[in-house]
């Protein structure tokens, strides 16, 4: 039984597919996951798994979450050890000094090369960024709303992602820690 971090995409934004994060930790809870707690409003839940890590589990909290609430949300899953890994790899040190900014494009899997590759970085700046595994770091220097990047990680590479800001991200990889 491992510590994870489920990730919900695109919940509880302009009262649109609301999820109530009490809902979230009984919906869990009800699926045999224990130790169920979560952070902000916005999909984030810390437990420990009755099974493995994985797509398979994304699957089964997507489809509890349709079945009872009737709508379909994307779900992300990354262990506590890879959520350390995450933060501890961090590539743009500088840009941890401004989390509002700064964060982190969680991937469902890891882009085609080729996607990868015809992303050039010069016709995003000032906005960083850096690839990892099933992630992206993410630095907005003038902010989300001025940035192109939002919406390149789907459109572009192909794959299902939701981002989090560094302070969500570091107090996920503290609560799963613990």
């Amino acid at each position: 039984m491992a510590k994870t971090v489920a990730l919900l995409r695109g919940i509880n934004v302009g009262g649109a597919r609301r999820v109530a994060m009490a809902d979230l930790r009984e919906l869990l809870t009800s699926n045999g996951h224990t130790n169920v707690s979560t952070l902000g409003q916005s999909g984030n839940a810390v437990f420990t798994a009755r099974g493995a890590a994985g797509a398979g589990l994304a699957r089964e909290i997507e489809e509890s979450i349709e079945g009872r609430l009737g709508f379909r949300v994307s779900v992300l899953v990354r262990t506590a050890r890879e959520l350390a890994i995450i933060v501890a790899g961090n590539p743009l040190p500088q840009a941890a000094a401004d989390p509002s900014r700064f964060h982190v494009a969680f991937l469902s899997e890891n882009p085609a090369g080729e996607h990868v590759a015809s992303l050039d970085p010069s016709l995003f700046e000032p906005d960083q960024f850096r690839f990892a595994d099933r992630a992206v770091y993410v630095w907005y220097r003038n902010g989300i709303l001025e940035s192109k990047l939002p919406y390149v990680w789907e459109k572009r590479l192909g794959v299902t992602s939701t981002s989090r800001n560094w302070n969500t991200v570091t107090r996920l990889a503290e609560m799963s820690a613990g």
